[in-house]
């Protein structure tokens, strides 16, 4: 039967609705002129979310009193919601309000919530009040859901993928994007961190809440020159549609004579629609999601399209996009469960070190040593993007130089090294303590400069340009076209269930520890709570982890568009 008369056979299905919104493809928007405004309000917000977490197991511990485990499971559990709830501020974005609308009302959100933090450290009767203070921080947690999916993927769709020009500025845009993201953090970390420990809270929670102010009239300023991207309904009804459709079909063989193919369905709404320059080539995995787009004798007979039944081959190649990314999201876990020490366990070690430096013996924040990550960041973008890239593309012909499951793959084994070098330099710091009596005084610092924490730091830098920029890349260019923001959300989340899974880690180690009689991580003088053993078991872990990557990268395979010829797009890569 020819399919093409089969599909024609079925009336298409339609559900469009009117937009109140400019055309996304007009020649006098977008690009880097664009992106730049954009650009700004994602650094501010970094520079607030910097100010506020990277010091946050200080204010913990030192201002409300929480031991340090426990300030660690609430830093943990708030960076995990926090990297959570963009899931459904993407889905709100793709679904109903778009990504513009989206991001400035998150960002109105987000400065209510840093003013209150403002006001719950500064007002007297409030300042040991944890039930304000973590209201108000849980209110930051709402405003980065909608801020975090959409703000990177609408900057992103300022480049139009059918101008050559535009399109190759994409692939270094992430580079620079992420650029943009560590200096707002590392401006935080060098000032915002100083002024909390030496000056006071509330003006070191005052000036991310002004930065952010400032950066949402820049916003709304740059709106005049933005290309606009229409929600398209919900997503997720979309994605739900072909598991029905194959479920209802699952007795029916794909290579029946009597049955065609729904190939095109214009008239519909798929997750992004037609692709620009053509669909999905049609690909091997998953094929169960193939009966969904069967005609059988009930679609033939119906006169219209019941979507729950019959479902467009663009919409299960779309599905496939999203099952194929899983098993990536998943293996990259471990990688962000290291990352959740940057701002915990690495800063409570370096509080016990010394930390003096020049004649004047000005003493650096233990907080504020993870600029070295963000200066090694700072570095290493740069040189990745203008020396590396060109390097690897001459020898890979990759327009990218390294694949995009490359350089993940890269990063999580730099994480490997980063958990390595952190419980070296940890056996040695107890070793020294315990050489000067100082095993049972918590309080005081062990004679050992806390310059020797730079290594991890620095790996840690160098693990997050190569995972995070990757992982940033893959979830924006392998996701349907109207799932953007939920991809942008997937890549956030690795971080969330990062961080959720350190606190679970943390849980269980205390557990053991108690049983054990050991003080593994119970106690809270540093000396005896053995980190470098939750290191080694960290970076184990990472190990396995990698492997698991490996194999699960090999089976990948690439988005493949086609437009009429030959398909466009890779294969299986690694």
């Amino acid at each position: 039967m020819n399919t093409s008369k089969a599909a024609a056979m079925v009336t298409p299905y339609s559900n469009k609705r009117d937009i109140e919104m400019p055309n996304k493809t007009q020649p006098s928007k977008g690009g880097w002129k664009s992106a730049i405004f954009i650009i700004f309000v994602e650094m501010a917000e970094r520079f607030a979310y910097y100010g506020v977490a990277g010091n946050l197991i200080t204010y913990l511990t030192s201002v409300l009193g929480q031991t340090t485990t426990t300030a660690a499971k609430n830093v943990n559990v708030w960076r995990g919601v926090s990297a959570i709830f963009p899931m459904f501020g993407a889905f709100l974005a793709d679904s109903y309000l778009g990504r513009f609308r989206t991001i400035l009302l998150s960002t109105i959100i987000y400065l209510f919530g840093l003013v209150l933090l403002t006001v719950s450290v500064t007002k007297a009767s409030l300042q040991h009040s944890q039930a304000v203070f973590f209201v108000a921080l849980y209110i930051l947690s709402i405003g980065e859901g909608g801020h975090k999916p959409c703000v990177q993927t609408f900057a992103a769709d300022q480049f139009d993928e059918n101008l050559p020009q535009e399109k190759a500025a994409k692939s270094s845009f992430f580079n620079w994007w992420y650029l943009g993201i560590v200096i707002g953090a590392t401006a935080a970390i060098l000032v915002v961190i100083y002024v909390q420990d030496y000056i006071g809270w509330g003006i070191g929670y005052g000036m991310p809440a002004a930065v952010v102010a400032a950066a949402l009239i820049i916003f709304l300023v740059g709106s005049r020159t933005y290309r606009w991207e229409a929600p398209v309904g919900s997503p997720f009804t979309r994605v739900a549609q072909v598991f029905v459709a194959a479920a209802r079909k699952w007795r029916m063989s794909e290579t029946s004579q009597n049955h065609g193919i729904l190939h095109e369905d214009p008239s519909s709404e798929d997750m992004g629609g037609q692709l620009k320059g053509g669909t999905l080539a049609r690909t091997n995995q998953f094929r169960f999601l193939d009966k969904a787009m069967i005609i059988d004798d009930i679609d033939k007979s119906s006169k219209t399209r019941n979507p729950w039944r019959l479902c467009s081959a663009n919409q299960v190649e779309e599905v496939k996009l999203l099952l194929r990314l899983v098993p990536i999201w998943l293996s990259c876990l471990t990688f962000a469960l290291v990352i959740a020490q940057l701002s915990t366990y690495f800063t409570k070690q370096g509080s016990t070190m010394v930390r003096t430096i020049g004649p004047s013996r000005f003493q650096v924040p233990a907080a504020s040593l993870q600029v070295c990550t963000g200066l090694t960041i700072l570095i290493a973008v740069p040189l990745y993007d203008r020396v590396l890239v060109p390097i690897a593309r001459k020898i890979s012909g990759h327009q990218s130089g390294i694949t995009m499951l490359q350089r993940i793959g890269i990063g999580l084994f730099l994480s490997i090294l980063t958990m390595v070098a952190s419980a070296l330099v940890e056996a040695k710091r107890v070793k020294i303590a315990i050489d000067h009596g100082l095993l049972n005084a918590p309080k005081s610092i062990v004679p050992m400069r806390a310059w020797w924490l730079l290594p991890q730091y620095i790996l840690c830098g160098l693990s997050d340009v190569f995972t995070i920029v990757g992982l940033q890349e893959l979830f924006y260019d392998q996701m349907p076209e109207g799932m953007r923001s939920v991809g942008a959300a997937a890549h956030i989340s690795i971080v969330g269930m990062g961080s959720f899974l350190s606190s679970a880690v943390i849980s269980v180690v205390e557990v053991i520890g108690a049983r054990s009689g050991n003080e593994w991580l119970i106690s809270n003088n540093l000396n005896r709570t053995h980190l470098d053993y939750f290191y080694w078991v960290l970076a184990g872990l990472s190990a396995l982890n990698l492997c698991v990557y490996v194999l699960v990268a090999k089976g990948f395979v690439y988005k493949k568009i086609e437009s009429g010829g030959p398909a466009k797009g890779g294969g299986a890569h690694v």
